[in-house]
């Protein structure tokens, strides 16, 4: 690995955040072990009636509360994966056998095997990959949510020390698939959030659900300019920041009491980030005392459900623990990463909490 910082996220913008404080939650375990689950639960959700509009996801399923039969579950209804799953658990099976983030292992173990539903930046990033570039050379400059589905194992080596170290991990773990600065800020963004819940401090309103991922990401983003897909509408041609998008448009369909179906109609709620972090910002502000309904409004209304779904329910559990999934759930899950090795997902989980909770 090259001895420059490779991330186009400047390195300069990480020191002026503070070292993330350690956790020490009573109900850690507990908490990592929905952040997990969380993730595989929301995709499994979701993956079955991926990219369908809210309104067609309607008419052709009606609203959305289990999963839905699978053709790689002989054709029942269970919790199979797709790349938000298998990614998520591919970066905490390195942790696991490394201890630390090592982005050369991070990068095999994304590009050793097949990926289910695999987007587009990710795909490219694999085939460059075995064709035998290293990762710094094989990554994509994508704004796409393919590495914030899978940044959440990130926080764990943390736990117990906390530092600054955490937030130059989140953006090397991002920029081995994604070397694009919106998304490394939106991932310490993403982390810092999380963090917090780990440590057991819930939001009170809405507004600080939003506010304590915006304020980190402000100092990620300053100066960044992208620019929407809304082909019509008021934001038709909307530039600038992401952080500036929350600031204006989530922040108003929050006071506004404006729903997630309806918000999505105007900015989109497909993979591009610009589109993924304000749903899931709305979902968890508007719905974050709630996780079984945040959940609910992630797989039915929004387009690219699995992975909003899964993000949400990483942050739902590290929230609110184990408690409140619903056991067809947790029981229906067949645990897959790969094709047949069912149960792998919960006992990644546990080796996660032995290891890095204790």
């Amino acid at each position: 690995m090259p001895d420059t910082w490779i991330p186009k996220l400047p390195r300069e913008r990480l020191a002026i955040l503070p070292p993330a404080p350690p956790v020490d939650s009573p109900d850690l375990a507990d908490r990592v072990r929905g952040m997990l689950l969380g993730v595989a639960i929301g995709d499994a959700l979701g993956n079955r009636s991926e990219g369908m509009s809210p309104t067609e996801r309607e008419a052709e399923f009606g609203r959305i509360t289990g999963y839905l039969p699978s053709k790689f579950a002989g054709g029942r209804p269970a919790g199979t994966p797709s790349d938000d799953t298998q990614l998520t658990f591919r970066a905490l099976e390195q942790l696991l056998d490394d201890g630390a983030l090592d982005p050369d292992e991070l990068a095999f173990r994304i590009a050793n095997e097949r990926i289910f539903g695999i987007g587009r930046a990710t795909r490219d990033f694999c085939n460059a990959l075995r064709g035998g570039a290293p990762w710094w050379e094989a990554t994509q400059q994508s704004a796409g949510n393919g590495a914030l589905m899978r940044i959440a194992p990130t926080v764990l080596p943390y736990l117990k020390d906390g530092g600054t170290q955490l937030w130059y991990d989140t953006v090397l773990s991002t920029a081995v698939t994604h070397n694009d600065p919106m998304a490394q800020a939106a991932s310490v963004a993403w982390v810092a959030l999380l963090w917090r819940l780990l440590n057991g401090d819930l939001p009170d309103s809405p507004m600080e659900w939003l506010e304590t991922c915006n304020e980190v990401l402000r100092i990620m983003d300053e100066g960044q300019s992208y620019e929407t897909r809304v082909q019509h509408g008021a934001l038709q041609h909307w530039r600038g920041s992401l952080s500036g998008f929350l600031d204006t448009q989530v922040r108003d369909a929050l006071t506004r009491g404006v729903s997630v179906r309806d918000t999505g109609a105007m900015w989109y709620s497909g993979a591009y980030l610009l589109e993924t972090v304000p749903a899931v910002l709305h979902i968890v502000s508007a719905h974050g005392h709630d996780p079984h309904e945040a959940m609910l409004v992630a797989v039915n209304d929004s387009r690219d459900n699995d992975t909003i779904a899964a993000i949400v329910g990483a942050a739902m559990g590290a929230a609110h623990g184990t408690a409140w999934i619903p056991a067809d759930w947790r029981e229906g899950l067949l645990g897959r990463i790969n094709g047949d090795d069912d149960g792998r997902v919960f006992e990644l989980t546990e080796a996660a909490v032995a290891r890095f909770v204790g």
